[in-house]
């Protein structure tokens, strides 16, 4: 007996220096990216920890990545049994009005809930996206209260305001200058956890974000995706594990992505805001991901080794 006790002494004295090492190891593992952009967050979301940050306690226009509690919203909505799939929703004149992308849907056309919900997932259509909130809210500004009260109830920080349901800004020309009062904020460090809760609540929204194209049949058209890192679009900024989730664009925000891409069960939130074109944000968020899976596949791997060598030793011990 006293001899078992003292082997077990040292199988402790063994492997947790060692898991120490390892992770320490783990720590130096890569080099920090340099990375422009305004504000860039790395999150592993099956940790939920912060990989990377700078800037990223920022409030900054978001562009179309404020769509990211649009869609949560309407999923939590329609979860809840408010609201079904296939409902069909009647455009307003009020929709039709709304400035950037859109589908340039007319007064009085009739689309599915659906339809629309995919156009902004995957074209980021802001048509689509008030006609959405007048649908389960009554109007835009009914949405945007809920919008306001699921980022109190997720836990988003007072850096993050919404003020519509597109993301478009409010300005009335394009020389007036951009200011946070009356405009939607949203810091790096809310987007990648908005990011996070909406892919652990509602996960077949990745079903829908990773689409190459989808049709709208009450128009009879095709969209295409606005996320080039998709595999399946196979460009140069293509990335294996992509499956999501949002990009945008405005004057004042600049190119802007939230991107998500799983490998050997990890999985990483990049948040990139506020690159100068729309390729930079996908060059940025490359090098956000390859830092990323350097540290969290090599811990995984590096622990599974340690634990194997800690069973198989522990086995012998007591064999």
């Amino acid at each position: 007996m006293r001899k078992r006790w003292l082997w077990l002494i040292m199988l402790l004295l063994i492997t947790v220096p060692v898991g120490a090492v390892i992770i320490g190891n783990v720590e130096r593992a890569g080099f920090k990216p340099r990375v422009d952009a305004r504000a860039v967050v790395l999150m592993d979301l099956n940790t939920g920890r912060i990989l990377l940050s700078e800037n990223g306690d920022v409030p900054l226009p978001p562009a179309s990545m404020s769509k990211l509690m649009t869609e949560l919203v309407i999923l939590d909505e329609i979860k809840t049994g408010k609201g079904s799939w296939d409902d069909e929703v009647k455009i307003s004149d009020y929709a039709t009005n709304v400035s950037g992308v859109k589908l340039a849907l007319k007064s009085g056309d009739t689309l599915t809930v659906r339809e629309l919900f995919q156009s902004i997932t995957v074209y980021s259509a802001n048509d689509a996206a008030v006609a959405l909130a007048e649908h389960f809210a009554g109007s835009e500004e009914a949405f945007v209260r809920k919008m306001n009260a699921k980022a109190q109830e997720i836990g988003l920080s007072h850096g993050t305001h919404f003020v519509n349901a597109s993301g478009v800004e409010n300005r009335t020309s394009n020389n007036e200058e951009w200011t946070s009062d009356g405009e939607t904020v949203m810091t790096a460090a809310d987007t990648a956890k908005l990011a996070a809760h909406l892919i652990k609540s509602h996960p077949d929204i990745l079903n829908t974000s990773s689409k190459t194209q989808t049709k709208i049949n009450g128009r009879n058209i095709y969209i295409s995706n606005t996320n080039w890192m998709l595999p399946s679009l196979g460009g140069p900024y293509s990335y294996e594990g992509t499956d999501g989730l949002k990009t945008g664009y405005t004057a004042s925000a600049g190119y802007c992505f939230t991107g998500t891409a799983e490998k050997q069960g990890s999985r990483l939130i990049a948040v990139v805001m506020g690159t100068e074109s729309r390729e930079a944000r996908f060059e940025e968020t490359r090098k956000l991901f390859d830092y990323g899976f350097a540290k969290t596949l090599t811990l995984k791997e590096r622990l599974d080794d340690w634990f194997q060598f800690s069973e198989t030793a522990a086995a012998l011990l007591y064999n």
